[in-house]
C-alpha cells in the first residue's frame, strides 16, 4: 500500500525556510509515498468601519496582506512542483485559507486524511512553530517536523526516545515506515527525568524490535542540568542520528498549549528531523 504524506506550508506572516520544500519531497521519495502539498494562506476578514477606513486605510492594508500571502503560496507551489518532478515523486497540491489564529487548526483537520503529516520549522518563525504544535496535537496523525534551513536526508539512523509510555509506544508504531528503511536503530532512555516502568525498559524495546527483524540497540543517558528535549537532540546528533522519534506530551486548555518538557524543548529549538506522535 502506498503511503500518502502531506506537507503543510503556512504563508503568514512568514513562510517556512525554503529547505522545507526540498526536505519534504526528499522524505516522500525516501518512503516511496505520494505527496500532497498544502499551502495555508491567510484570510483576514475586513472588520473596518468608516473611521478606521478614513484614518488607516485598513481595508487596503488587509487586501495587501492577503495578496502577499497568496503570492508566497503560489511561489511555494511552483517550487515544490519542480522539485517533485525532479525527484519523480507523485504530487498533488491545494491551497487553503484561514484566519490568522486558525491556520494551524485548518492544517490539522486536513492532515487527518493522510498517513503522515510534515511541517516545517524555522527559528523565530511563529507561524511554523504554531502550525507544528497544532498538527502534532490535533491531527491524530504522526507528524514529521522538518528543519527549514538544512538538508535532512539520509534518515538511515533512527533514534527512538523511549520511556515506556503510551505516547512513546504510539510513536514507535507510527515510525514503522522509517524503521523498515533504517540501517541502524538506537533506543535512548533518559533515566533521571521521570520514574520509568522498569529498569530495562529500553532493552526490552530493543529486544522486541530485533525479534521483528530490525537492527536495534539500547542505551541510557542522563539529562543532568540540560532540558530533556536538548539532551535528546544532543545525544541523537552525537551518535549521527538522522531522525529522532518520540511521543508528544501535551494538551490544550482553551487553545493554550500545555506541553511536556521534552515536547516543549523540541518545538522551541529543533535541530534535526523529529517524528512526533500524540
Amino acid at each position: 500500500m502506498k503511503l500518502l504524506a502531506s506537507l503543510f506550508l503556512p504563508t503568514y506572516p512568514d513562510p517556512p525556510g525554503l529547505k522545507v520544500v526540498s526536505n519534504g519531497v526528499a522524505v516522500a521519495r525516501h518512503l516511496g509515498s505520494a505527496l500532497d502539498a498544502v499551502i495555508v494562506n491567510v484570510d483576514i476578514p475586513d472588520v473596518s468601519n468608516a473611521l478606521s477606513s478614513f484614518l488607516l486605510d485598513l481595508p487596503a492594508k488587509i487586501r495587501e496582506v492577503n495578496a502577499a500571502s497568496r503570492s508566497r503560496g503560489k511561489e511555494l507551489l511552483e517550487l515544490i512542483a519542480a522539485e517533485a518532478q525532479r525527484c519523480n515523486v507523485p504530487l498533488t497540491s491545494q491551497a487553503l485559507k484561514a484566519q490568522p489564529a486558525l491556520m494551524g487548526d485548518v492544517a490539522a483537520k486536513e492532515g487527518r486524511y493522510f498517513d503522515l503529516c510534515m511541517v516545517g520549522w524555522t527559528a523565530k518563525n511563529q507561524a511554523t512553530q504554531a502550525t507544528a504544535e497544532e498538527v502534532v496535537f490535533s491531527s491524530g496523525r504522526p507528524t514529521l517536523i522538518l528543519p527549514g534551513d538544512e538538508d535532512v536526508i539520509p534518515l538511515d539512523h533512527v533514534v527512538v526516545a523511549w520511556d515506556g509510555s503510551r505516547v512513546a509506544a504510539r510513536a514507535v508504531a507510527d515510525a514503522k515506515p522509517f524503521l523498515e528503511r533504517a540501517s541502524t536503530i538506537s533506543i535512548v532512555t533518559v533515566t533521571d527525568e521521570k520514574v520509568l516502568p522498569r529498569e530495562d525498559t529500553g532493552d526490552r524495546l530493543a529486544h522486541g524490535l530485533v525479534a521483528r527483524g530490525f537492527s536495534a540497540t539500547a542505551e541510557s543517558i542522563h539529562a543532568g542540568d540540560n532540558e530533556i528535549g536538548a539532551a535528546l537532540q544532543d545525544h541523537a546528533i552525537r551518535i549521527n542520528g538522522g531522525l529522532l522519534v518520540m511521543g508528544g506530551w501535551g494538551h490544550s486548555r482553551l487553545r493554550d498549549f500545555v506541553l511536556g518538557g521534552a515536547t516543549e524543548g523540541i518545538l522551541s529549538d529543533l535541530r534535526l528531523p523529529v517524528l512526533m506522535s500524540h
